[in-house]
């Protein structure tokens, strides 16, 4: 059977179902079931593999009960980002690099439904008065939602998809990012409570990273994370609360922002605090909190190198509290952040760890960095290919002090 005698059979056992079967009586299994029949009746004696029918089925059940189109795109693991820029125009990442599917959904009401059943499932809402959300998939993917008018190419879907498999450092470092030296050395330091910041551009990779780093965090420690799209996988972690934000409502009221689950985290006995990511004026609390006591803490922001991440810092901090002088906000940073990871996403499209820097402290008026790893080009890099490493520079580690005090001989 070829393909287009496929999308015929399916079109018509779509317009079947929908019309002669008492849908809303009918249970996932009663409807999957009914299906499968009217397939088999459907083909007849004529030649169908058993992977073409599977996938016949599977298409006319997720158009009336899953997500259609995006059913097939998300059970493919090599898929890591779909955009769906109104019906017609669906794009993914895959390898690194963006193609156009020559597939799209029926229309634009059909992709409207499958955007309110994604949104359904996390219990949001997003209509014509309020357009714009974040939510997730059941299996944790991201996704981002824009509705006309504001979007005017039509619905529009941003879904960075979820690894079934937790991100491990293991794998970083068979993915060249980090080598085995540089992942012990920061094994040490998530263990030894130094707060770390993790920083890069748009699908450098900073959740990747952080969920890998987290994994390091002591089995026995209380751990809280607070993300507006709950997206982290820490395993092994018995005693973890994890916490999400929530949009406000269509009246506009019951909004819980990435502030309020901060200072609720402080009241929870924290051992470690994680936050997937600060964008605005929740790095005042991070910060206080990194100071008050909550060492350990992980979290992530966008910039392109590590001073940029400091003065983003700053300027988030400053939309947190504006009438704190700038002086006392570098301050606060310079004794609250330990560590800065800053990683990219380079010219032939692989991520890469660019440089571990230490805050040292605050002098005349600005923040000391020191770098300890910087990232290195070889004499193999070419246009088209990026060839090097992180390399160890000549500074010492100088706070060495939570080093000790954990009990940890080794020099970094």
């Amino acid at each position: 059977m070829d393909f287009e005698l496929e999308q015929k059979y399916v079109a018509e056992l779509k317009q079947y179902v929908t019309e002669q079967l008492p849908l809303s009586k009918m249970s996932d299994e009663e409807l999957e079931e009914a299906i499968e029949e009217a397939v088999v009746r459907k083909i007849g004696n004529q030649y169908c593999s058993i992977d073409q029918r599977v996938s016949i089925v599977e298409q006319v059940y997720s158009s009336i009960r899953g997500f259609g189109l995006l059913d097939s795109i998300m059970k493919d693991d090599t898929i890591t980002e779909v955009m769906i820029n109104g019906p017609d125009n669906v794009f993914i990442e895959q390898k690194g690099r963006l193609f156009k599917l020559d597939r799209q959904f029926e229309s634009q009401r059909k992709l409207e439904d499958v955007i309110q059943r994604i949104v359904g499932l996390a219990g949001r809402e997003v209509n014509q008065a309020n357009p714009i959300c974040d939510t997730r998939l059941p299996d944790g993917s991201r996704v981002n939602v824009v509705l006309p008018p504001i979007a005017l190419c039509g619905p529009t879907v941003t879904i960075r998809k979820f690894s079934k498999t937790p991100m491990t450092i293991e794998k970083l470092i068979q993915y060249g990012s980090i080598t085995r030296e540089i992942a012990d050395k920061l094994e040490l330091l998530v263990k030894a409570k130094y707060n770390i910041f993790i920083s890069g551009g748009t699908g450098s990779g900073k959740t990747t990273f952080l969920n890998a780093l987290s994994n390091y965090i002591p089995k026995d420690e209380r751990v809280i994370t607070i993300e507006d799209s709950a997206e982290l996988q820490i395993t092994g972690v018995a005693n973890l609360v994890s916490l999400e934000t929530r949009n406000a409502n269509a009246s506009g009221a019951g909004q819980i922002t990435i502030r309020d689950l901060i200072k609720s985290s402080l009241r929870m006995r924290p051992e470690r605090i994680v936050v997937g990511e600060v964008r605005g004026g929740e790095a005042l609390d991070m910060l206080q909190a990194m100071n008050t006591g909550h060492d350990g803490s992980l979290s992530t922001g966008h910039a392109n190198s590590t001073a940029d991440m400091l003065s983003r810092l700053e300027t988030m901090a400053l939309q947190g509290a504006e009438g704190l002088p700038l002086e006392a906000i570098r301050q606060q940073i310079a004794s609250a952040v330990d560590i800065i990871i800053h990683l990219s996403r380079l010219r032939d499209k692989s991520r890469k760890t660019m440089e571990i820097a230490e805050i040292v402290g605050y002098e005349n008026g600005q923040i000391i960095v020191n770098p300890l790893y910087v990232f290195e080009e070889d004499e193999n890099s070419t246009l088209e290919k990026v060839s090097g490493s992180l390399k160890r520079t000549e500074n010492p580690l100088k706070n060495d002090f939570k080093l000790r005090l954990s009990g940890i001989k080794t020099d970094i």
